[in-house]
């Protein structure tokens, strides 16, 4: 009887508690007018996830315009080979890719702190929306948010930073409530009926558990952003939005440019096309002081359109390209099996390689078609497998890169990792979306002609050892005495 009274009495609380800490619907807060009569600041409570996801790109955008990486573009990503081969040799255009990526990413985010803005008390955050887009068009920042002391930068990053990192701890800490929530409600369920003492135990201890596990999931609401008001959030994003798009346009010597973040930055922090163009030098012009207007920015003049269109207009690919086919992935993938291939082509096998004529689409069948067109069926040749196995190692040293660099920046921006921070700093501009559609495929045929070659020559060399060790076989059998 004593067990019976304790477990309606845990039953009791735990229902009680589960009203209390359960949060409200997202849906519902969505939907919710805010009140602005009300003198009680708004909380950020479940949104906090949400920002928390925005914060991360921020921070991340920032990194990525640092010095280091800045220099990193100019040194590796507008000269990699495969990207003059199959894309262009024109550092204005490389470098236009490159910008307009960052500034997409930041209007990705702008969007969602836009919608942020509408549940803040103060009216001026509320059109921020309208300021940012009249900063990122003329450079007017009639509400000085843009930081330019580098000590503000460094104690708004360092914020930030604190901000997620306590959140996505939050997050942790609440599915654990969540599930020991879970394990202690099914224990009560199934101990209707019981009366062991074992069992006793067991729903006591998930009930200290869970006592201790909400005082520290409601210390995390207190340190994160769960429980920091609207207006000093949303205030926090804007700021460093507009500091990111002030780093952008003097990183690409973009006009309207901020002065005081100018003079922060090292002499090899900005970056602009060079007026001469020099292919074989693949150089850019790095400056320090006055910065010179990139072709982008009087692109944006002469059209008439705004900075964010202009730069969504620079993304779309040619009807030329592997991104406007839709081709892009699929041909990463493609070259990444050919890859290993190559590598091991006595591992092959006949299924194999007819999985990977599967994946061919019909222009390249017919390419290939064309190129084994009168090709022996022999391939016994060392020097030429040799040659051909020199040649794949060249084609892949410039092509693999592009790939790979393919399947990272699909992973990291697909559905299921949309809220996380990219683990590279691979721009668009590195991958396949942008090559050439019959350039690759002139490439991947190339690739499958000497592959086609060295796995029969290496099919050749197997079959003629198995030949040759049965043949001495046979001979010593026959010269042993009977």
């Amino acid at each position: 009887m004593a067990l019976e009274t304790w477990l309606v009495k845990v039953k009791t609380a735990l229902s009680h508690s589960f009203d209390t800490v359960r949060p409200s619907n997202p849906k519902n807060l969505l939907l919710r007018k805010p009140s602005f009569s009300s003198s009680k600041p708004k909380r950020v409570a479940i949104l906090a996830f949400e920002i928390a996801g925005v914060m991360s790109k921020l921070l991340h955008l920032w990194q990525s315009l640092s010095d280091a990486n800045v220099v990193r573009l100019r040194n590796d990503a507008v000269t990699i080979e495969g990207v003059w081969k199959l894309i262009s040799n024109d550092e204005s255009f490389l470098l236009n890719l490159a910008v307009a990526e960052f500034t997409d990413s930041l209007r990705l985010a702008a969007d969602s702190v836009s919608r942020l803005s509408h549940k803040c008390h103060d009216s001026t955050l509320r059109s921020f929306h309208r300021v940012f887009t009249e900063f990122a068009n003329s450079g007017l920042d009639p509400h000085a948010w843009t930081l330019t002391r580098p000590k503000d930068i460094e104690s708004k990053h360092k914020k930030m930073e604190r901000y997620v990192t306590l959140t996505q701890t939050l997050h942790r800490e609440m599915d654990e409530l969540s599930v020991l929530e879970s394990a202690l409600r099914k224990a009560l369920h199934n101990g209707d009926n019981i009366t062991e003492p074992c069992s006793h135990q067991k729903a006591h201890d998930l009930q200290q558990k869970i006592f201790w596990q909400k005082q520290e999931v409601q210390n995390l609401k207190e340190r994160s952003l769960w429980n920091k008001g609207f207006d000093g959030v949303v205030l926090l994003l804007v700021r460093f939005l507009f500091t990111v798009l002030a780093r952008i346009k003097v990183v690409f010597g973009i006009g309207h440019s901020v002065p005081c973040l100018s003079r922060s930055l090292s002499a090899s922090a900005t970056v602009y096309p060079s007026d001469h163009q020099n292919p074989t030098s693949h150089s850019c012009s790095f400056v320090s002081g006055p910065l010179k207007r990139s072709k982008l920015d009087d692109n944006n003049e002469d059209s008439g359109s705004g900075f964010f269109e202009s730069n969504c207009q620079v993304l779309k690919p040619l009807p030329s390209t592997l991104g406007a086919s839709a081709l892009a992935l699929h041909y990463a993938n493609l070259i990444i099996v050919m890859e290993k291939m190559i590598k091991s082509p006595q591992l092959v096998g006949v299924e194999a390689r007819d999985d990977l004529y599967a994946m061919l689409p019909s222009s390249i069948r017919s390419s290939l078609r064309s190129r084994l067109k009168g090709v022996g069926f022999s391939a016994c040749d060392p020097l030429l497998a040799g040659e051909w196995r020199d040649a794949l190692g060249r084609i892949l040293g410039w092509l693999s890169p592009l790939a790979h660099n393919m399947i990272k920046w699909q992973s990291e921006r697909s559905y299921e990792h949309q809220n996380l921070v990219p683990k590279t700093n691979v721009l668009l501009l590195q991958t396949l979306f942008f090559a050439n559609k019959e350039k690759t495929e002139a490439a991947i045929t190339e690739l499958l002609v000497g592959l086609n070659y060295v796995w029969r020559f290496e099919r050749e060399m197997t079959a003629k050892a198995l030949f040759e060790c049965t043949k001495l076989n046979g001979l010593l059998s026959l010269q042993k005495p009977k």
